[in-house]
C-alpha cells in the first residue's frame, strides 16, 4: 500500500469548529460514520425529525456513486477519477471501489474543508499499484483544482469527474453549469462525468426539511429540478437511463424495487 500525496491549501490553516454543525460531518453521521460531533448529530436529529428518509436518500447516494464506478471501471474501462467534494470516508469510497477492480487506478480527491483534510491519510491509502492524493482547493476555483490533480492524473488521458452532492453548494445555477463546463473542457474525449444532487418537485417534506436547515446558520445546500441538474449534462453523450432517482440509475440485479427518492443523477461520456 502506498502513502497519499496531500496538496496543503486554504484548509491547512483552518481550526475545525465544533460549534457549529457541518453539512460533511452531519451527512457522515447520517451514513453511519463517527467522524462528527455532538451539535451535528443534533443537526442531524432535528433533520430526520422533519424527514427521516433524509437517511435513505444519503444511503442511496452512496450506493449510486458505487455502482457509477463500478462500471466506468468495468466496463468503460476508465483508470482516473477526480473526485470534488469527497467530504469525510466512509464505506466505498472512490478508490476503494475503483482499486478493488482495477487496482492501478489513480484517484484525486479534491475538499476544502479541514476535518476532511486531517482525515485525507486514512480516505487515501491506496494500493501500490495505483495512487491517490488529496487537493486542499475549492470547486469554485476549477483552473487551480485541474492545475493540481494534474501532478498525480494524466489529464490528456480519459477521466472520470465525480461531482456527488457538492453543485447543491453553489446558489447560482448559471456558475455551478460554468463550473462544471470549465472542468470537462479541460478533460479529453472518452472522459465521463458523474453527477447526483437533491432534487426538488418529488417529495415536500424534503424540501421543507432543506429550507429549514438552510435558515439554520449551516452551509446552505440548494435543491434543484431534474431539468436543472440535466442541464449540467449539456454536450454529453448520457448513458441509460439518462438523469433517474439514484435508485432507479442501475440497480444491482439482486435489489428489490426501489421507490423513487428525491435525489437525482446521471452519468455522461465525452464525445
Amino acid at each position: 500500500m502506498s502513502d497519499p500525496e496531500t496538496t496543503p491549501g486554504t484548509a491547512a490553516h483552518q481550526k475545525i469548529d465544533t460549534s457549529v454543525p457541518h453539512s460533511a460531518r452531519i451527512w457522515n453521521y447520517w451514513l453511519g460514520g463517527k467522524d462528527n460531533y455532538p451539535v451535528d448529530e443534533e443537526a442531524g436529529d432535528a433533520y430526520t425529525d422533519v424527514f427521516p428518509g433524509i437517511v435513505t436518500i444519503a444511503r442511496s447516494s452512496r450506493a449510486f456513486l458505487r455502482r457509477n464506478i463500478t462500471y466506468l471501471v468495468s466496463e468503460a474501462g476508465i483508470r482516473q477519477f477526480l473526485d470534488i467534494g469527497t467530504g469525510l470516508p466512509t464505506a466505498d469510497n472512490t478508490h476503494e471501489v475503483a482499486q478493488r477492480i482495477a487496482p492501478e487506478s489513480r484517484i484525486v480527491y479534491v475538499d476544502n474543508d479541514p476535518m476532511v483534510l486531517a482525515h485525507a491519510r486514512a480516505l487515501l491509502y491506496s494500493t501500490s499499484e495505483g495512487a491517490t492524493a488529496y487537493v486542499d482547493s475549492n470547486v469554485l476555483d476549477p483552473e487551480r483544482v485541474l492545475a493540481a490533480a494534474a501532478k498525480t492524473l494524466d489529464l490528456s488521458r480519459p477521466t472520470a469527474l465525480i461531482l456527488s452532492n457538492i453543485l447543491g453548494h453553489i446558489a447560482d445555477h448559471d456558475e455551478a453549469r460554468s463550473i462544471v463546463k470549465r472542468l470537462m473542457d479541460a478533460l479529453p474525449s472518452g472522459s465521463y462525468l458523474s453527477i447526483n444532487d437533491g432534487s426538488r418537485g418529488f417529495d415536500p417534506g424534503f424540501e421543507q426539511a432543506q429550507d429549514g436547515y438552510n435558515k439554520s446558520g449551516a452551509v446552505p445546500y440548494n435543491l434543484r429540478t431534474v431539468e436543472e441538474i440535466t442541464a449540467f449534462f449539456d454536450g454529453l453523450e448520457l448513458l441509460e437511463p439518462g438523469v433517474v432517482s439514484v435508485t432507479r440509475w442501475r440497480p444491482d440485479a439482486d435489489a428489490p424495487d426501489a421507490p423513487v427518492i428525491a435525489e437525482h443523477g446521471g452519468l455522461a461520456r465525452k464525445p
